[in-house]
């Protein structure tokens, strides 16, 4: 059986703000970009990979409450919501281009005890991104 990730899914809070990040920071390229009354759904990806990440609507669950809606935003401005772990192979000189732009960083490039070597930061809508240096 050959099994894959396809899709993963990560909230936005402002479709602009997330395409700049991922599309003009990043380099990922846009795959979809499909809009519904006012939400709006991003597809991208790194170029050649088959795993695409969904930027979607936070809260268009009909099955959340307000409440429950009004946590999850909660939540992501926080940025105990979403996260996503990257890998590259300059970890130093993506992450010195993402800090020149004004990128919220969590944490600068470390070695860390578990034998990782990364770096933490925020995307536009609060969503962590961890990014390994690739071995």
């Amino acid at each position: 059986m050959d099994i894959s990730i396809h899709y993963a899914f990560l909230p936005h809070t402002d479709p602009d703000a997330s395409l700049a990040f991922y599309r003009d920071l990043l380099g990922f390229e846009v795959r979809n970009d499909v809009g519904y009354g006012d939400m709006r759904w991003i597809t991208v990806a790194p170029p050649g990979s088959t795993t695409s990440l969904v930027l979607t609507p936070p809260n268009v669950d009909p099955g959340l409450s307000d409440d429950e809606k009004r946590t999850v935003l909660e939540l992501m401005a926080k940025g105990a919501y979403g996260a996503l772990t990257l890998a590259s192979d300059d970890l130093d000189g993506l992450f010195a281009r993402l800090q020149a732009a004004g990128v919220d960083v969590v944490q600068e490039p470390a070695d860390q005890d578990y034998g990782v070597r990364d770096c933490a930061l925020r995307d536009p809508s609060g969503n962590l991104l961890r990014i390994n240096q690739r071995a």
